[in-house]
């Protein structure tokens, strides 16, 4: 596999505390990081309900409502890229345990403030903000610590389980419990998101061995900014990961784009009510479960380009239905598809990072990466409000909210091409 004139010679190697010891011992390092994922997971789908829950209680304003939502997503733009040179210079258990016993602090004094009804929306943006910075560092060393715990040959069916339980905890368990919860008291949620938090703590404190990135080069620390721009030219030097990497910023502008408007068009377009949102919305869950068991194997058997190409052909078949069908039934089919395919392409694609990059610029190029993916989420949102409005003028309401669509079929189509003239045999041999 072809790799960037930059990459160090030695770099393809695990760190070698963690990739010593016989693969017994390796299966219960991953079991400690998967139970501690399962925990902190479990905890996010309880507490993302209750955040917005929590802010109606103290407005009714949509803006202040909304900002709930930018708050905790805000550190992914402004931490992503720093995140990745701690991850890169830090012992990456240690970031995480750190991290997973602060969200527990700060969770912890929210569901005391709600407990005496101390609490106010500046307490909750600013209580936001620092999950959403903790989740930055946490989210992205999980996924650069992986290769170190499991090698780089049991990664493809380490992320699939890794992303099917994600799945299966955060939308099918975290969410309800998070409103059953509620129900009880609104304390309760943060009290248990709490204590999911401290029991990943406690697992990734478990994991034997040390887990920080052998320095490239020997020589005095760099600055943050030179250390951040090695991680840019990496990535943007390397044949395959450079491509992938604006697929996946045009796919997620596409996706911003129909998921902006699709309670609108579920209720107007697909004649939902509440309860058949909620399941409209679980069905891209389902596949991507789906997915997640079964994409090693999907993998093996039609190969890592195919596989790559399949989201892109799924992805264009939801969109162009979603473009002319009112049928709530065919449209959560194809999504349920679409979801499938999704957590195929992510498996594939973090894996590759994770077998590709240099260890010790594996923080550093994946922070890039993800910052990518993540910061095009708002400008397709905004793209896309702007053009409903625009058409919904000009044609009509029921022709606006099925523009977004028609929009997210073109990028598709546009990465379609993109890709396949990128993901050649020079680039992807295997």
């Amino acid at each position: 596999m072809s790799e960037s004139t930059s990459a160090p010679a030695a770099a393809d190697e695990p760190p070698s505390a963690a990739g010593e010891g016989p693969p017994g011992a390796a299966r219960g390092g991953f079991a400690r990081l998967w139970g501690a994922s399962t925990a902190s997971n479990l905890g996010d789908g309880v507490t993302m309900v209750a955040f917005p829950w929590l802010a109606t209680t103290l407005t009714d304003d949509a803006f202040l409502i909304a900002a709930m939502g930018v708050a905790l997503r805000l550190p992914w733009l402004l931490f992503s890229l720093p995140a990745g040179v701690l991850a890169d210079r830090l012992d990456r258990r240690r970031v995480m345990v750190t991290m997973n016993a602060a969200r527990a602090l700060v969770i912890c004094l929210l569901g005391l403030l709600v407990a005496a009804d101390a609490h106010s929306l500046p307490v909750l943006y600013l209580c936001a903000l620092a999950l959403g910075f903790a989740e930055v560092l946490v989210d992205n060393t999980a996924q650069v610590i992986l290769p170190a715990v499991v090698g780089k040959d049991g990664l493809a069916l380490a992320n699939g389980r890794l992303l099917s339980t994600q799945i299966v905890t955060d939308d099918f368990v975290g969410r309800p419990l998070g409103g059953v919860l509620l129900g009880v008291s609104l304390a309760l949620p943060f009290a248990f998101g709490a204590g999911a938090a401290a029991i990943a703590a406690v697992l990734l404190l478990t994991l034997r061995g040390t887990y920080r990135a052998a320095p490239a080069a020997p020589g005095p620390r760099r600055p943050v900014r030179a250390e951040i721009a090695e991680g840019v030219r990496w990535l943007w030097a390397h044949p395959l990961l450079r491509p992938l990497a604006v697929a996946l910023a045009l796919l997620n502008t596409a996706g911003a784009a129909v998921l902006a408007i699709q309670v609108l068009y579920a209720r107007e377009i697909l004649g939902l009510g509440s309860l058949g949102f909620a399941v409209f919305t679980a069905a891209s869950g389902v596949g991507g479960l789906l997915g997640g068991l079964l994409a090693h194997r999907v993998t093996r058997r039609i190969g890592r380009v195919r596989s790559l190409m399949l989201l892109l052909v799924l992805e264009l078949g939801a969109y162009v239905v979603g473009a002319v069908s009112s049928s709530a039934l065919l449209v959560g089919a194809v999504v349920a598809v679409a979801g499938f395919g999704a957590v195929l392409w992510n498996v594939v694609t973090v894996s590759l990072r994770q077998a590709l990059v240099p260890d010790a610029l594996l923080g550093r190029v994946n922070s890039v990466y993800r910052l990518l993916g993540w910061g095009c989420l708002p400008v397709g949102m905004v793209v896309s409000g702007a053009l409903v409005t625009l058409v919904e003028h000009g044609v009509g309401r029921e022709a606006g909210l099925r523009t977004p669509f028609v929009l997210a079929a073109v990028l598709t189509c546009g990465t379609f091409w993109y890709l396949r003239r990128h993901l050649t045999a020079r680039t992807l041999p295997g």
